[in-house]
């Protein structure tokens, strides 16, 4: 299936070189933004719910950090056969996966608490599974959530030459086949970023091509080198005292392939696909044709959003549109605010997308990486 959007955009939209030398701007109209954040502001009073502090959300953090250190726990000390061993492993990497859709994006956000410090110790388990939380802070919070979508801005979307995930990055020849190729690479993402991509963005002080950053310096410094000891030492040496090396790693690697596999589906579901937007600013002004809001709406997608058990598992990320209006709304509250969400979009001619099932994201993504990796007489000829 081919739509019109995935296509190269016309020249009146910037070029990559003036792309990146300018700060986008988007159209000055908050009228839809202050509607929508009234309602739901005036729903959550009538009915007494806390947009963060939220008791359920305590409960929940307490599980998933139970489940995670019992079934590694198990793991390490208890299994003795290689099908304990493996359901063990994936449950670990899946607990992982579950701890950082949870505890620490609404921390990352400053959702988790009205308390500051809270929100820090929720946000550092980043720390705590292998990442830095100080980078996550500048490439997801800070670029993906203001330039959600935005090629040469938005560092979610960008996986250099090895994929082509937005209509405006240059086709390489290898792609043809990337509906294929990218599935696997998914599950060794998290090896990179943590072993590779965290230390070459605090030495570079830099972000992709354009984003400078500050690089790390006292407590944040001090607390990515912890961190990352911290997670090396319970994940592989601890393990060696009781089992060989070799066997270590490769229960590792599985571990980070479930782990790198959930996390890209589930991100990837919410704004790489057929139904999402990705446009550019224009050359003239350097501007995005939509107030921001509209943009957030617009370049993000709803999957899943009748079931209870995908809300709870995934912290509320298939409700990415919600999380995009209201990162500061601790996410047990998204599926009640979704209705009010979805109305307004309507009222407003805001396109509202929505996958009913995680299987037709999925397919919808597929059907993505496979059209923008398309040879250009293909598409000619139809």
């Amino acid at each position: 299936m081919e739509t019109e959007h995935l296509r190269e955009a016309p020249s009146r939209h910037a070029s990559r070189s003036e792309e990146l030398g300018r700060r986008v701007k988007f159209v000055r109209d908050d009228t839809f933004y202050i509607e929508v954040r009234r309602r739901v502001d005036e729903f959550c009073k009538s009915t007494g719910r806390r947009p963060r502090d939220c008791p359920r959300m305590y409960l929940k953090s307490a599980i998933l950090l139970t489940v995670l250190a019992g079934s590694w726990a198990l793991l390490v000390f208890f299994a003795n056969a290689w099908w304990q061993a493996l359901l063990l492993a994936v449950l670990v990497g899946f607990s992982i996966a579950t701890i950082g859709f949870n505890i620490q994006h609404d921390g990352s956000h400053q959702a988790y608490s009205d308390h500051a410090w809270i929100n820090k110790l929720a946000s550092m388990t980043m720390d705590l599974i292998g990442a830095s939380s100080y980078l996550w802070h500048w490439k997801h919070p800070v670029f993906h959530h203001t330039y959600a979508n935005i090629n040469g801005h938005d560092t979610d979307i960008d996986y250099g030459m090895v994929g082509r995930l937005t209509p405006h990055q240059p086709r390489r020849w290898m792609h043809r086949w990337q509906h294929f190729y990218l599935w696997p690479l998914y599950g060794i993402v998290m090896i990179k970023w943590k072993f590779f991509d965290d230390f070459k963005e605090v030495i570079r002080g830099r972000i992709a091509a354009n984003h400078r950053i500050p690089r790390p310096k006292g407590w944040d410094l001090v607390t990515f080198f912890v961190g990352k000891a911290v997670f090396v030492s319970w994940i592989i040496i601890i393990p060696s005292f009781f089992h060989s090396v070799w066997v270590v790693l490769l229960f590792y690697v599985l571990i980070e392939a479930v782990l790198g596999i959930t996390m890209s589906i589930v991100f990837l579901l919410a704004h790489m696909v057929e139904e999402a937007d990705f446009p550019l600013p224009l050359a003239e002004t350097g501007r995005i044709e939509k107030p921001w809001a509209i943009h957030q709406v617009e370049t993000a997608v709803d999957y899943s959003r009748n079931s209870r058990v995908a809300a709870w598992l995934l912290g509320g990320l298939n409700f990415q549109i919600e999380h995009h209006l209201f990162p500061r709304y601790c996410h047990v509250n998204y599926p009640a605010i979704s209705k009010i969400v979805e109305g307004t979009c309507r009222e407003f001619g805001v396109k509202y997308g929505e996958f009913k099932t995680v299987r037709a994201g999925v397919a919808s993504h597929f059907r993505f990486l496979r059209e923008l990796g398309r040879p250009p007489e293909s598409i000619a000829a139809e």
